[in-house]
């Protein structure tokens, strides 16, 4: 059951985080200081049940996903997630397995999810008892580095703790690599020797680039080469000046994708959202060439714009609310305007293509007692149900844990924990390592 537990700390922890690529774990706050992302001197406990349980539920919910990307395809309900007309072939095409073009590879993603089987959690809250699922970050999630080495080698070295971790969120990402290039080679009839791997410069911290290292480090031992650079160095070599068609007003140019070598960019890692790549001409660019036939793939693909999407919460309800098994993995969710009567009262209202809790309120009895800034809401709302994520007492509590499972290659492959001192998961959270309960 989760718990949980303080611990003493590691002598020297600062570094050795930053020896394992947490090198973003100081926070500014409001006063000009600093605090810790990472926390050294406290862990949650699970049991190896809980986290086949988990296993279950996120693979479960990864079938379901499934079901409403064909559902959102067959219906036509891009708009209502504020994707725009011009995107959509390349989404259909990247979601269809017998897509002409190639094969569209698919390597990680991470499920966000409210759970907390502590009896006494359970006593004032049953519903604790299953994982629902709050967000699915499948195109750009973070948090890989402290998620693998990090808590694995602070629970190496910290002799008081005693357990093993569900992480193996890296060996799969090194299979995930391998099994999909390997597919997509075949179905090209060209072998993959080089993966590109992109991030933006405008992030300061090194976050980004520390996680776009780890994920290319499993691709370098999965046996390719692999290339970093920022994304904003990408070239475009134009076919004539030429311009293709999108849809019946967006046009994009033609051409060819070089890195900042000169060499042709055949298979690209992006740690970049791709509802920001459309609102540039590479990204429209970028769509046109992955439907062309030896044309550059794109790692998310664009189909992660439905899975990533906040959207996916009420489209996933309405598919199965009425199922008694699956439905417990869901909280009720609607697109704004479409909720019934009452529902206001208490929920969370969410944009389609927030992150880090931005633009994210939370309403009880109708009032707004908690509300973040940021630059997200012009594409849409979402509102979920209003339920308090499972509240542990610590020194500098209470704290609000959230569970956050490794998706790899669609199957649960990592545990991690994330806590705030309030009801959103913002970046003002706290990375917390766990244990699975061992002898002693």
């Amino acid at each position: 059951m989760l718990e949980r537990h303080p611990c003493p700390g590691r002598t020297l922890w600062e570094e050795a985080i930053k020896q394992d690529g947490v090198v973003y774990a100081d926070t500014s706050v409001a006063d000009g200081g600093t605090i810790s992302y990472w926390v050294e001197n406290a862990y949650y406990q699970v049991t190896e049940r809980d986290t086949e349980d988990l296993a279950a539920a996120c693979n479960e919910l990864t079938a379901m996903l499934i079901q409403a990307g064909d559902h959102i395809i067959a219906e036509k309900l891009f708009d209502r997630l504020g994707i725009p007309p011009f995107a959509v072939p390349a989404i259909v095409r990247s979601w269809a397995d017998d897509d002409p073009t190639g094969y569209h590879p698919s390597v990680y993603g991470r499920m966000d999810l409210r759970w907390g089987n502590d009896p006494a959690l359970l006593a004032r809250d049953p519903t604790l008892a299953h994982p629902k699922l709050l967000e699915y970050n499948a195109d750009t999630p973070t948090c890989l580095p402290e998620s693998t080495g990090a808590q694995w080698n602070w629970l190496l070295l910290n002799p008081t703790v005693r357990g093993d971790q569900w992480n193996n969120a890296f060996e799969a990402l090194v299979a995930a690599w391998r099994r999909n290039l390997e597919l997509l080679g075949k179905r090209r009839n060209r072998k993959v020797e080089t993966v590109h791997f992109v991030h933006t410069a405008a992030e300061a911290s090194g976050e980004d680039r520390m996680n776009t290292a780890l994920v290319a480090a499993a691709a370098e031992q999965a046996g390719y080469r692999v290339k970093m650079q920022y994304i904003e160095d990408i070239r475009l070599e134009t076919l004539n000046e030429s311009y293709a068609m999108l849809d019946a007003d967006t046009l994009a140019p033609m051409g060819s994708f070089l890195d900042s070598d000169g060499e042709p960019m055949r298979v690209v890692f992006k740690l970049y959202p791709w509802e920001w790549m459309l609102e540039e001409p590479f990204g429209k660019t970028a769509l046109w060439s992955l439907q062309q036939s030896g044309g550059t793939v794109w790692v998310e693909p664009p189909y992660k714009l439905m899975w990533s999407n906040k959207g996916i919460l009420p489209v996933l309800w309405e598919l199965f609310r009425d199922d008694p098994v699956r439905s417990r993995y869901l909280l009720p969710a609607y697109f704004e305007g479409d909720e019934p009567a009452g529902f206001r009262d208490n929920c969370v209202r969410k944009p389609l293509f927030g992150r880090e809790g931005g633009n994210v309120a939370v309403l009880r009895d109708g009032e707004v007692v908690v509300h973040n800034g940021g630059g997200y809401g012009a594409e849409g709302y979402v509102l979920q149900e209003f339920a308090e994520l499972p509240v542990f007492e610590g020194i500098g509590g209470p704290f609000h844990a959230l569970t956050g499972v490794w998706m790899i290659d669609n199957e649960a492959a990592g545990l991690c924990f994330r806590e705030s001192k309030g009801p959103i998961t913002d970046n003002m959270s706290f990375f917390v390592p766990h244990v699975i309960k061992g002898l002693g």
